[in-house]
C-alpha cells in the first residue's frame, strides 16, 4: 500500500535514540531524502554521552511503502548502534495503564480529573486493589475495579500480574499503594511501574516519610515521582515538587495535608510524561527528550 494517498496521514516523526557520534543526523537526514522524504524541523540533545533525535517529516511525495521506510530506518539504525524508529504523527494508539490502591483516594482523584480534563495521552483500564475501599470511586469513573486480599502476598502479586496483562496495560501506576512489591513484580515491567513517595527521595525513604521530616525539623520537604525498582524507593527520579514547614508552628497533620495536596499533581504530571514518550531511562537517570514534535 502507497503512502500519502490521505491528506490527514502525511506527517510522521523519526526518532533516534543513542551513544552520540558523528554522523547520525546526516545518515539518517540522506536515507529520508532518498525517499523523498521531507524534513520540516529536527530537535536534538547529547545528554551525558546519549543522543536524542527527534525529526517531524512531510511522507506526502514519499517514493516508497510505509513498511519499506521504517525496514530502511531500522537497518540504519543497526548499522551504527542506535535506535530509529518512525511512526505517523496521528497514527499512534493510546497507551493503556493500571491504577494500583490501597485506601487513600487522592492520587486516584487526580488521575481521574486528568484524564476527564483530556490531559492525559492514555486511558485507564482498570483500579486493582487489596481492599474494596475505593469501588465506588472507581465505579463513579466508569473505570473497572478489582481487588484481591494481600494477605498471601504470592497469590496478590499473581492476581495483579495476571490482571495487568489481561488487560494489556503499558503502565502500572502506584497511587498510594500502600505495599511493598516484591522484585520479582517489578522485573516483569521494567521502567513500567510509576510510584509517588511522600519525601524528596533520597532523603527519607520508607515508611513515615512526613513524620521523619516533621520531626527532624526540616523547613522543606515534598514528593517524588519515580520508577519502582527492586531496590525500596531508588529508582529512577522522574519529577520532584516541595512544599514548605513552619518548623515549631506545622503540627504532623499539616505536613501531611500539604504533602498529599502535592502527591497527586506530582504522580499525574510524570504519567504524563510516560503516556506522551517524553523521557528514556539510561543508567538509572531520567533522561527527557526534546521537545514533542507533532503534526
Amino acid at each position: 500500500m502507497r503512502l500519502g494517498i490521505s491528506p490527514v496521514k502525511n506527517r510522521g516523526v523519526v526518532s533516534v535514540i543513542g551513544r552520540d557520534q558523528k554522523g547520525i543526523v546526516a545518515r539518517v537526514s540522506t536515507y529520508l531524502a532518498a525517499q523523498s522524504i521531507n524534513i520540516e524541523d529536527i530537535e536534538q540533545r547529547v545528554v551525558e554521552g546519549l543522543f536524542i533525535m527527534s525529526m517531524r517529516v512531510d511522507l506526502t511525495d514519499v517514493s516508497t511503502t510505509l513498511d519499506e521506510v521504517v525496514l530502511g530506518l531500522k537497518e540504519i539504525g543497526r548499522d551504527i548502534g542506535v535506535e530509529v524508529k518512525m511512526r505517523l504523527a496521528d497514527g499512534r494508539e493510546r497507551k493503556r495503564f493500571a491504577i494500583l490502591v490501597t485506601k487513600e483516594p487522592h492520587c486516584l482523584e487526580t488521575l481521574i480529573r486528568d484524564h476527564r480534563a483530556g490531559k492525559l495521552a492514555g486511558d485507564p483500564v482498570a483500579v486493582l486493589s487489596n481492599h474494596e475501599v475505593l469501588r465506588e470511586a472507581a465505579a463513579a469513573a466508569e473505570i473497572p475495579f478489582f481487588w484481591h486480599s494481600a494477605d498471601d502476598r504470592a497469590a496478590h502479586e499473581a492476581f495483579l500480574v495476571e490482571k495487568i496483562r489481561e488487560l494489556r496495560a503499558d503502565l502500572v501506576v502506584l497511587a498510594r499503594y500502600m505495599r511493598i512489591l516484591s522484585a520479582a513484580f517489578v522485573a516483569r515491567f521494567p521502567n513500567r511501574v510509576i510510584n509517588i513517595h511522600p519525601s524528596l527521595l533520597p532523603y527519607h525513604p520508607g515508611a513515615n516519610a512526613y513524620k521523619q521530616a516533621w520531626e527532624e525539623g526540616v523547613r522543606v520537604s515534598g514528593c517524588t515521582a519515580h520508577f519502582a525498582t527492586a531496590q525500596l524507593d531508588q529508582g529512577p527520579v522522574i519529577l520532584q515538587d516541595v512544599f514548605p514547614i513552619r518548623v515549631g508552628e506545622d503540627t504532623l497533620d499539616d505536613v501531611k495535608a500539604k504533602g498529599r495536596a502535592l502527591e497527586g499533581e506530582v504522580l499525574s504530571q510524570a504519567v504524563q510524561l510516560f503516556l506522551n514518550d517524553q523521557l528514556i531511562v539510561k543508567d538509572n537517570k531520567v533522561i527527557f527528550k526534546p521537545g514533542k514534535l507533532e503534526a
